[in-house]
């Protein structure tokens, strides 16, 4: 693991999307950063956002992962909160 910057994209849903008006997002972090410190860093823009943290569920490139998964260049990343129905 190097010190090197890493590209995501970021896909915004529901709350998330609502609170920064647009669908995705295109951030920068440290190669390897865990996928959770996205949702710290949606949340440090956006303290409204903090009540789905510990309910939202995480996806890179389309697949379900655990908040320590590690980040890479080109990643697709989605934050998944819970949609609610009526």
């Amino acid at each position: 693991m190097c010190n090197c910057a890493i590209t995501i994209t970021v896909k915004l849903f529901a709350a998330y999307q609502e609170a920064y008006g647009v669908s995705e997002l295109v951030w920068e972090f440290p190669d390897g950063t865990p996928v959770s410190a996205v949702c710290d860093r949606l949340i440090a823009e956006h303290p409204e956002l903090a009540k789905w943290r510990d309910v939202t569920r995480f996806g890179i490139n389309l697949m379900f992962v655990e908040p320590d998964t590690g980040l890479k260049n080109g990643d697709e990343v989605v934050l998944i909160p819970p949609v609610s129905g009526g």
